[in-house]
């Protein structure tokens, strides 16, 4: 079954330390709240209780896309920039930082936006904050699972 992807794909492990940093949340929000440093930590708290939430509604746990060389989330992809640069990182949720040595790029970030759906070959433009554009072409796409299992 593919991978819908308006719902963010999450590595087993990254959704487990997601669901105990949850759960540690929510036990620390249900203390006192006196003074305005505790009412700014509570605060923030419960934003992040929000945004852990509303990436775990509807993950996609552990389950590889599609080994069909489509960039999707979920799949390693390896990109050369016009410049000759080859970079390689995870399309995935910004959780999923700390994946051994692997940059993690969002599926809302520019060259996440710009690659989606992409087929090795295909030439894609993104925009950086600075304006600029930039052009990159993508490589290769594999699932997750198969990178690791290098």
């Amino acid at each position: 079954m593919p991978i819908v992807s308006s719902n963010p794909w999450l590595t087993k492990e990254t959704h487990a330390r997601l669901v105990r940093e949850l759960a540690a949340l929510r036990r620390a929000s249900t203390g006192d709240r006196d003074g305005d440093d505790e009412i700014a930590l509570h605060a923030h708290r419960q934003a992040r209780i929000r945004q852990i939430e509303d990436v775990l509604r509807g993950a996609v746990v552990g389950q590889d896309p599609l080994d069909d060389g489509i960039a999707e989330p979920g799949m390693v992809l390896t990109v050369e920039y016009d410049d000759g640069d080859i970079e390689t990182f995870l399309l995935g949720t910004r959780d999923e930082a700390g994946q051994g040595d692997l940059e993690v790029y969002s599926p809302d970030s520019p060259i996440g936006r710009a690659l989606h759906g992409a087929k090795p070959g295909d030439r894609r433009e993104y925009h950086v904050p600075s304006g600029d554009a930039v052009r990159v072409t993508l490589v290769g796409a594999k699932p997750y699972g198969r990178h690791r299992r290098r």
